[in-house]
């Protein structure tokens, strides 16, 4: 993969553009009206494209080294 940063945009779309998507109180997931669980999932999500993002520039850096 070229640019590891376009993977960025996939915690963007989720979160700006399929959250109408999933504005609805039910169903309930882990306790938390479901648009509640939309936001938190992408939170962690997003905490984990990062680092993802992250290992592979960092791993294409040293290979320049």
């Amino acid at each position: 993969m070229k640019k590891p940063q376009l993977l960025l945009l996939i915690p963007f779309i989720g979160m700006a553009f399929c959250l109408p998507l999933a504005n609805k109180i039910e169903p309930y997931v882990l306790g938390l009206p479901f648009f509640m669980f939309w936001i938190v999932l992408w939170m962690v999500l997003s905490s984990l494209i990062m680092w993802i993002v992250y290992r592979l520039e960092y791993g294409r850096k040293e290979e320049k080294a």
